[in-house]
């Protein structure tokens, strides 16, 4: 049973996102690919595709709609998984590059004995943060509802029909029936056979803080390009804002390492940091000299997975919190009017306010099950 639910995890944790990730990765230009983008644009993808299965099984599927949308949802997510390693074949075939091209000047044996000593230091505050989330798992009160709610998932089938505090029927609750993340830790729970709360109490917190820290070195890639050696400084001073940044309850880094497995912890730790890591590979003020498929388009901007994977950040947001989807909204706006001035370019506007489409359906709904629920 054990290795069952360990074989289950990683297949749904390692594989299938990977091979999802595939997808954006073979459409990006050589010199920013490399395993850990594959895998960060996996689980965004994956994430984006649940919502996109699950709300609406939420909205108008009354009975057993959680089992409804997992088999919606594992075939959807095993189809994307089969159509990114065909891709990625396609691309091997046709002699293009690989996934490990976008490692640029990152050298193992090329570090001096400071840089390996400082990655060395990162790597003991990692794993410190690491055996404190496995060892002293911290409970909040929110576990009330949000654990819960992911545990009457994965034994009853439904989401969001019973009230999770004393157990009766209930309808849908405006404020969280659209933030579907809890729903996604009791697919996973129950794909492994685990119960939800050691899920989301000891296995989330190992993926989610993993996953926050390889999004902290991509972006410390892309921001240190010229000069990887102060890449370790930055990744040391990442861990240690996170170790000592509790001066309150409210704060991100609070979150992160206490509430890891809950959707606001997700959307303030990973979905607001993608949406930088991404916009800083999409406007970097340079030309893209890699290729898809190492043929004639090679010269020319090779976004299209770039754009694909912001939606999917954009979507994530909101199965993470519904406030998230604002949030992250605002800063696209105010992103757009900045790069308009920097770029000297209305299209900016155009772009990325098409990524925001799915933010403005989603805030659609919510404001008209908000009115519905006021008129009872």
């Amino acid at each position: 049973v054990f290795m069952t639910a360990i074989i289950s995890l990683l297949f749904w944790l390692v594989i299938i996102p990977f091979c999802i990730g595939l997808i954006p990765a073979n459409f990006i230009a050589s010199d920013k690919r490399s395993p850990g983008f594959t895998m960060l644009a996996g689980y965004f993808v994956m994430w984006a595709l649940y919502g996109l299965v699950t709300i609406p099984a939420v909205l108008w599927v009354e009975y057993h709609n959680f089992r409804t949308a997992s088999v919606w949802f594992t075939v959807g997510a095993v189809l994307c998984a089969i159509g990114g390693v065909l891709l990625w074949y396609r691309n091997y075939r046709k002699g293009g590059p690989g996934l490990v091209t976008g490692s640029g000047g990152f050298r193992i044996r090329a570090m001096s004995w400071e840089e390996r000593i400082e990655w060395l230091l990162f790597l003991g505050v990692l794993g410190f943060q690491l055996y404190q989330a496995a060892a002293c798992t911290s409970f909040d009160g929110d576990d009330a509802y949000y654990v819960t709610e992911s545990l009457l998932a994965q034994e009853a089938g439904v989401m969001y029909r019973i009230l999770p505090y004393k157990g009766g029927s209930t309808g849908l609750d405006v404020r969280h029936a659209l933030a579907v993340f809890p729903m996604w830790i009791a697919f996973v729970a129950t794909g492994s056979g685990i119960h939800a709360t050691i899920v989301s109490h000891l296995v989330m917190p190992l993926l989610l803080i993993l996953l926050t820290y390889l999004l902290y070195f991509l972006i410390g890639k892309k921001l240190f390009c010229d000069k990887y050696v102060n890449l370790p400084v930055f990744m040391i001073v990442m861990g240690m804002f996170q170790i000592f940044g509790h001066v309150s309850i409210y704060t991100n880094e609070t979150f992160f390492l206490t509430r890891t497995w809950q959707g606001k912890s997700v959307a303030g730790s990973l979905v607001i940091p993608a949406l930088f890591w991404i916009l800083l590979l999409l406007y970097d003020g340079s030309q893209d000299k890699g290729s898809i498929d190492g043929g004639d388009r090679g010269k020319r901007r090779t976004d299209a997975g770039l754009w694909l994977l912001l939606v999917c950040v954009n979507m994530t947001a909101g199965i993470c919190s519904s406030i998230a989807v604002f949030l992250v909204s605002i800063l696209m706006a105010l992103t757009a009017f900045v790069l308009m001035i920097v770029e000297r370019d209305l299209k900016v506007l155009v772009r990325l306010g098409a990524v925001c489409i799915p933010n403005v359906v989603y805030m659609g709904i919510y404001v008209v099950m908000a009115y519905s629920y006021l008129l009872r």
